[in-house]
């Protein structure tokens, strides 16, 4: 203020100054072409993006063409008004359509809201029970399918939603703390940080050998120490590699004699049993039990041998079900998990001759 009391000229408003506008402020001032927008015309956008084409997106859509094409003119007429330029260009037929700068800007915004929203309402749906995801590797898919039968009459009749999905070993705990799922059915070497999981836990155990070289080779049982001496077959990945890895280093592939690294144990046992190779194949103890108890067919004629863990750090493979750390217990004993939870409880004889006809899991 000056000294007649007028506002002194530095404390006039700016003219480049932006007005302070809130949320609800903008929404209220919002063009009518945005708000009339629809999540169905972004799906539509998102479509042509993915397809390419307007026939396309109403194929992978289950619509009409001219449907598909309809709101296309609208969004172009719409955001040619918002922002200055169409969305896209048609470029004539058999063509894929031309997409502007704006357009790939808002396909991308569009694919980024509606995952959004997908992904907020599932979550609001898992925290009440709605719905429950679960993981399970290849080899306890046969465990989860029978504890889904248990549960299957309460959580049809509560409207619940179950969906399984497969999750490779190597990735089991990393899907289960990003909460791609709720639970998971697997196994993990015990390297691995656990305090993050509830674990249920079925089965520990090592590891075992099968092999074609006859009875002049190593004798049984054998040391891990004694592994870099043997011709060995050995998995690209999974919890057979998270062993080897843990006892010999990320360099192991220098200090094993590795004759054959393979994608499957079925392809280690075919490999075995052919005779192109003579080498030591390393299983689960499980798949090894199973073997020589002449429950896995497609090992029959190999020789199986104990393998003793001299090294450090010890491990083990645990077998079960994992669970995000106090998830369970923050809710009532008739959610979904917990149902779930307690139906895969492991009991009878039964149980445990699955699993060794499973092999533990090979996952």
């Amino acid at each position: 203020m000056n000294a007649e009391g007028e506002p002194s000229p530095t404390s006039a408003p700016s003219p480049l100054r932006p007005p302070s506008f809130n949320v609800l402020d903008r929404l209220a001032r919002s063009s009518p072409a945005l708000l009339y927008t629809t999540f169905d015309q972004l799906r539509t956008l998102i479509a042509v993006a993915e397809t390419g084409t307007a026939l396309g997106a109403a194929r992978t859509l289950g619509r009409d063409q001219s449907s598909v094409q309809k709101q296309l003119d609208t969004l172009n007429r719409n955001f040619s008004e918002l922002c200055g330029e169409p969305l896209l260009h048609r470029q004539g037929r058999g063509r894929n359509v031309l997409f502007t700068a704006t357009g790939q800007a808002l396909a991308e915004q569009a694919r980024n809201t509606l995952s959004e929203w997908l992904d907020a309402m599932h979550e609001c749906r898992r925290e009440l029970g709605g719905t429950l995801t679960v993981g399970a590797t290849r080899y306890t898919l046969g465990y989860l399918a029978q504890a889904g039968d248990l549960v299957a009459g309460e959580f049809r009749d509560r409207g619940i939603e179950l969906n399984v999905v497969h999750v490779r070993t190597k990735d089991l705990l990393s899907r289960l703390l990003a909460k791609d799922v709720d639970l998971v059915c697997g196994s993990v070497v015990t390297s691995h940080a656990l305090d993050a999981c509830d674990i249920l836990e079925w089965r520990r155990s090592g590891l075992s050998i099968l092999t074609n070289v006859d009875m002049e080779g190593p004798g049984n049982p054998v040391k891990a120490s004694e592994l870099p001496t043997l011709p060995l077959v050995v998995p690209s990945g999974g919890v057979i590699n998270d062993f080897v890895h843990g006892w010999f280093g990320s360099d192991y592939r220098n200090r094993l004699d590795i004759v054959a690294e393979i994608d499957s144990a079925q392809y280690g046992f075919e490999l075995l049993r052919s005779g192109l190779i003579h080498g030591y194949m390393l299983v689960t103890e499980g798949i090894g039990e199973a073997a020589d108890d002449n429950l896995l067919h497609a090992a029959s004629g190999l020789r199986t041998l104990a393998l003793v863990d001299d090294l450090e750090p010890k491990l083990e493979l645990l077998v079960g079900v994992f669970a995000r750390r106090g998830e369970r217990s923050s809710y009532p004993g008739g959610h979904p998990l917990n149902l779930l939870w307690e139906a895969l409880q492991p009991e009878g004889k039964d149980f445990w001759l699955d699993m060794r006809r499973a092999g533990g899991d090979a996952g």
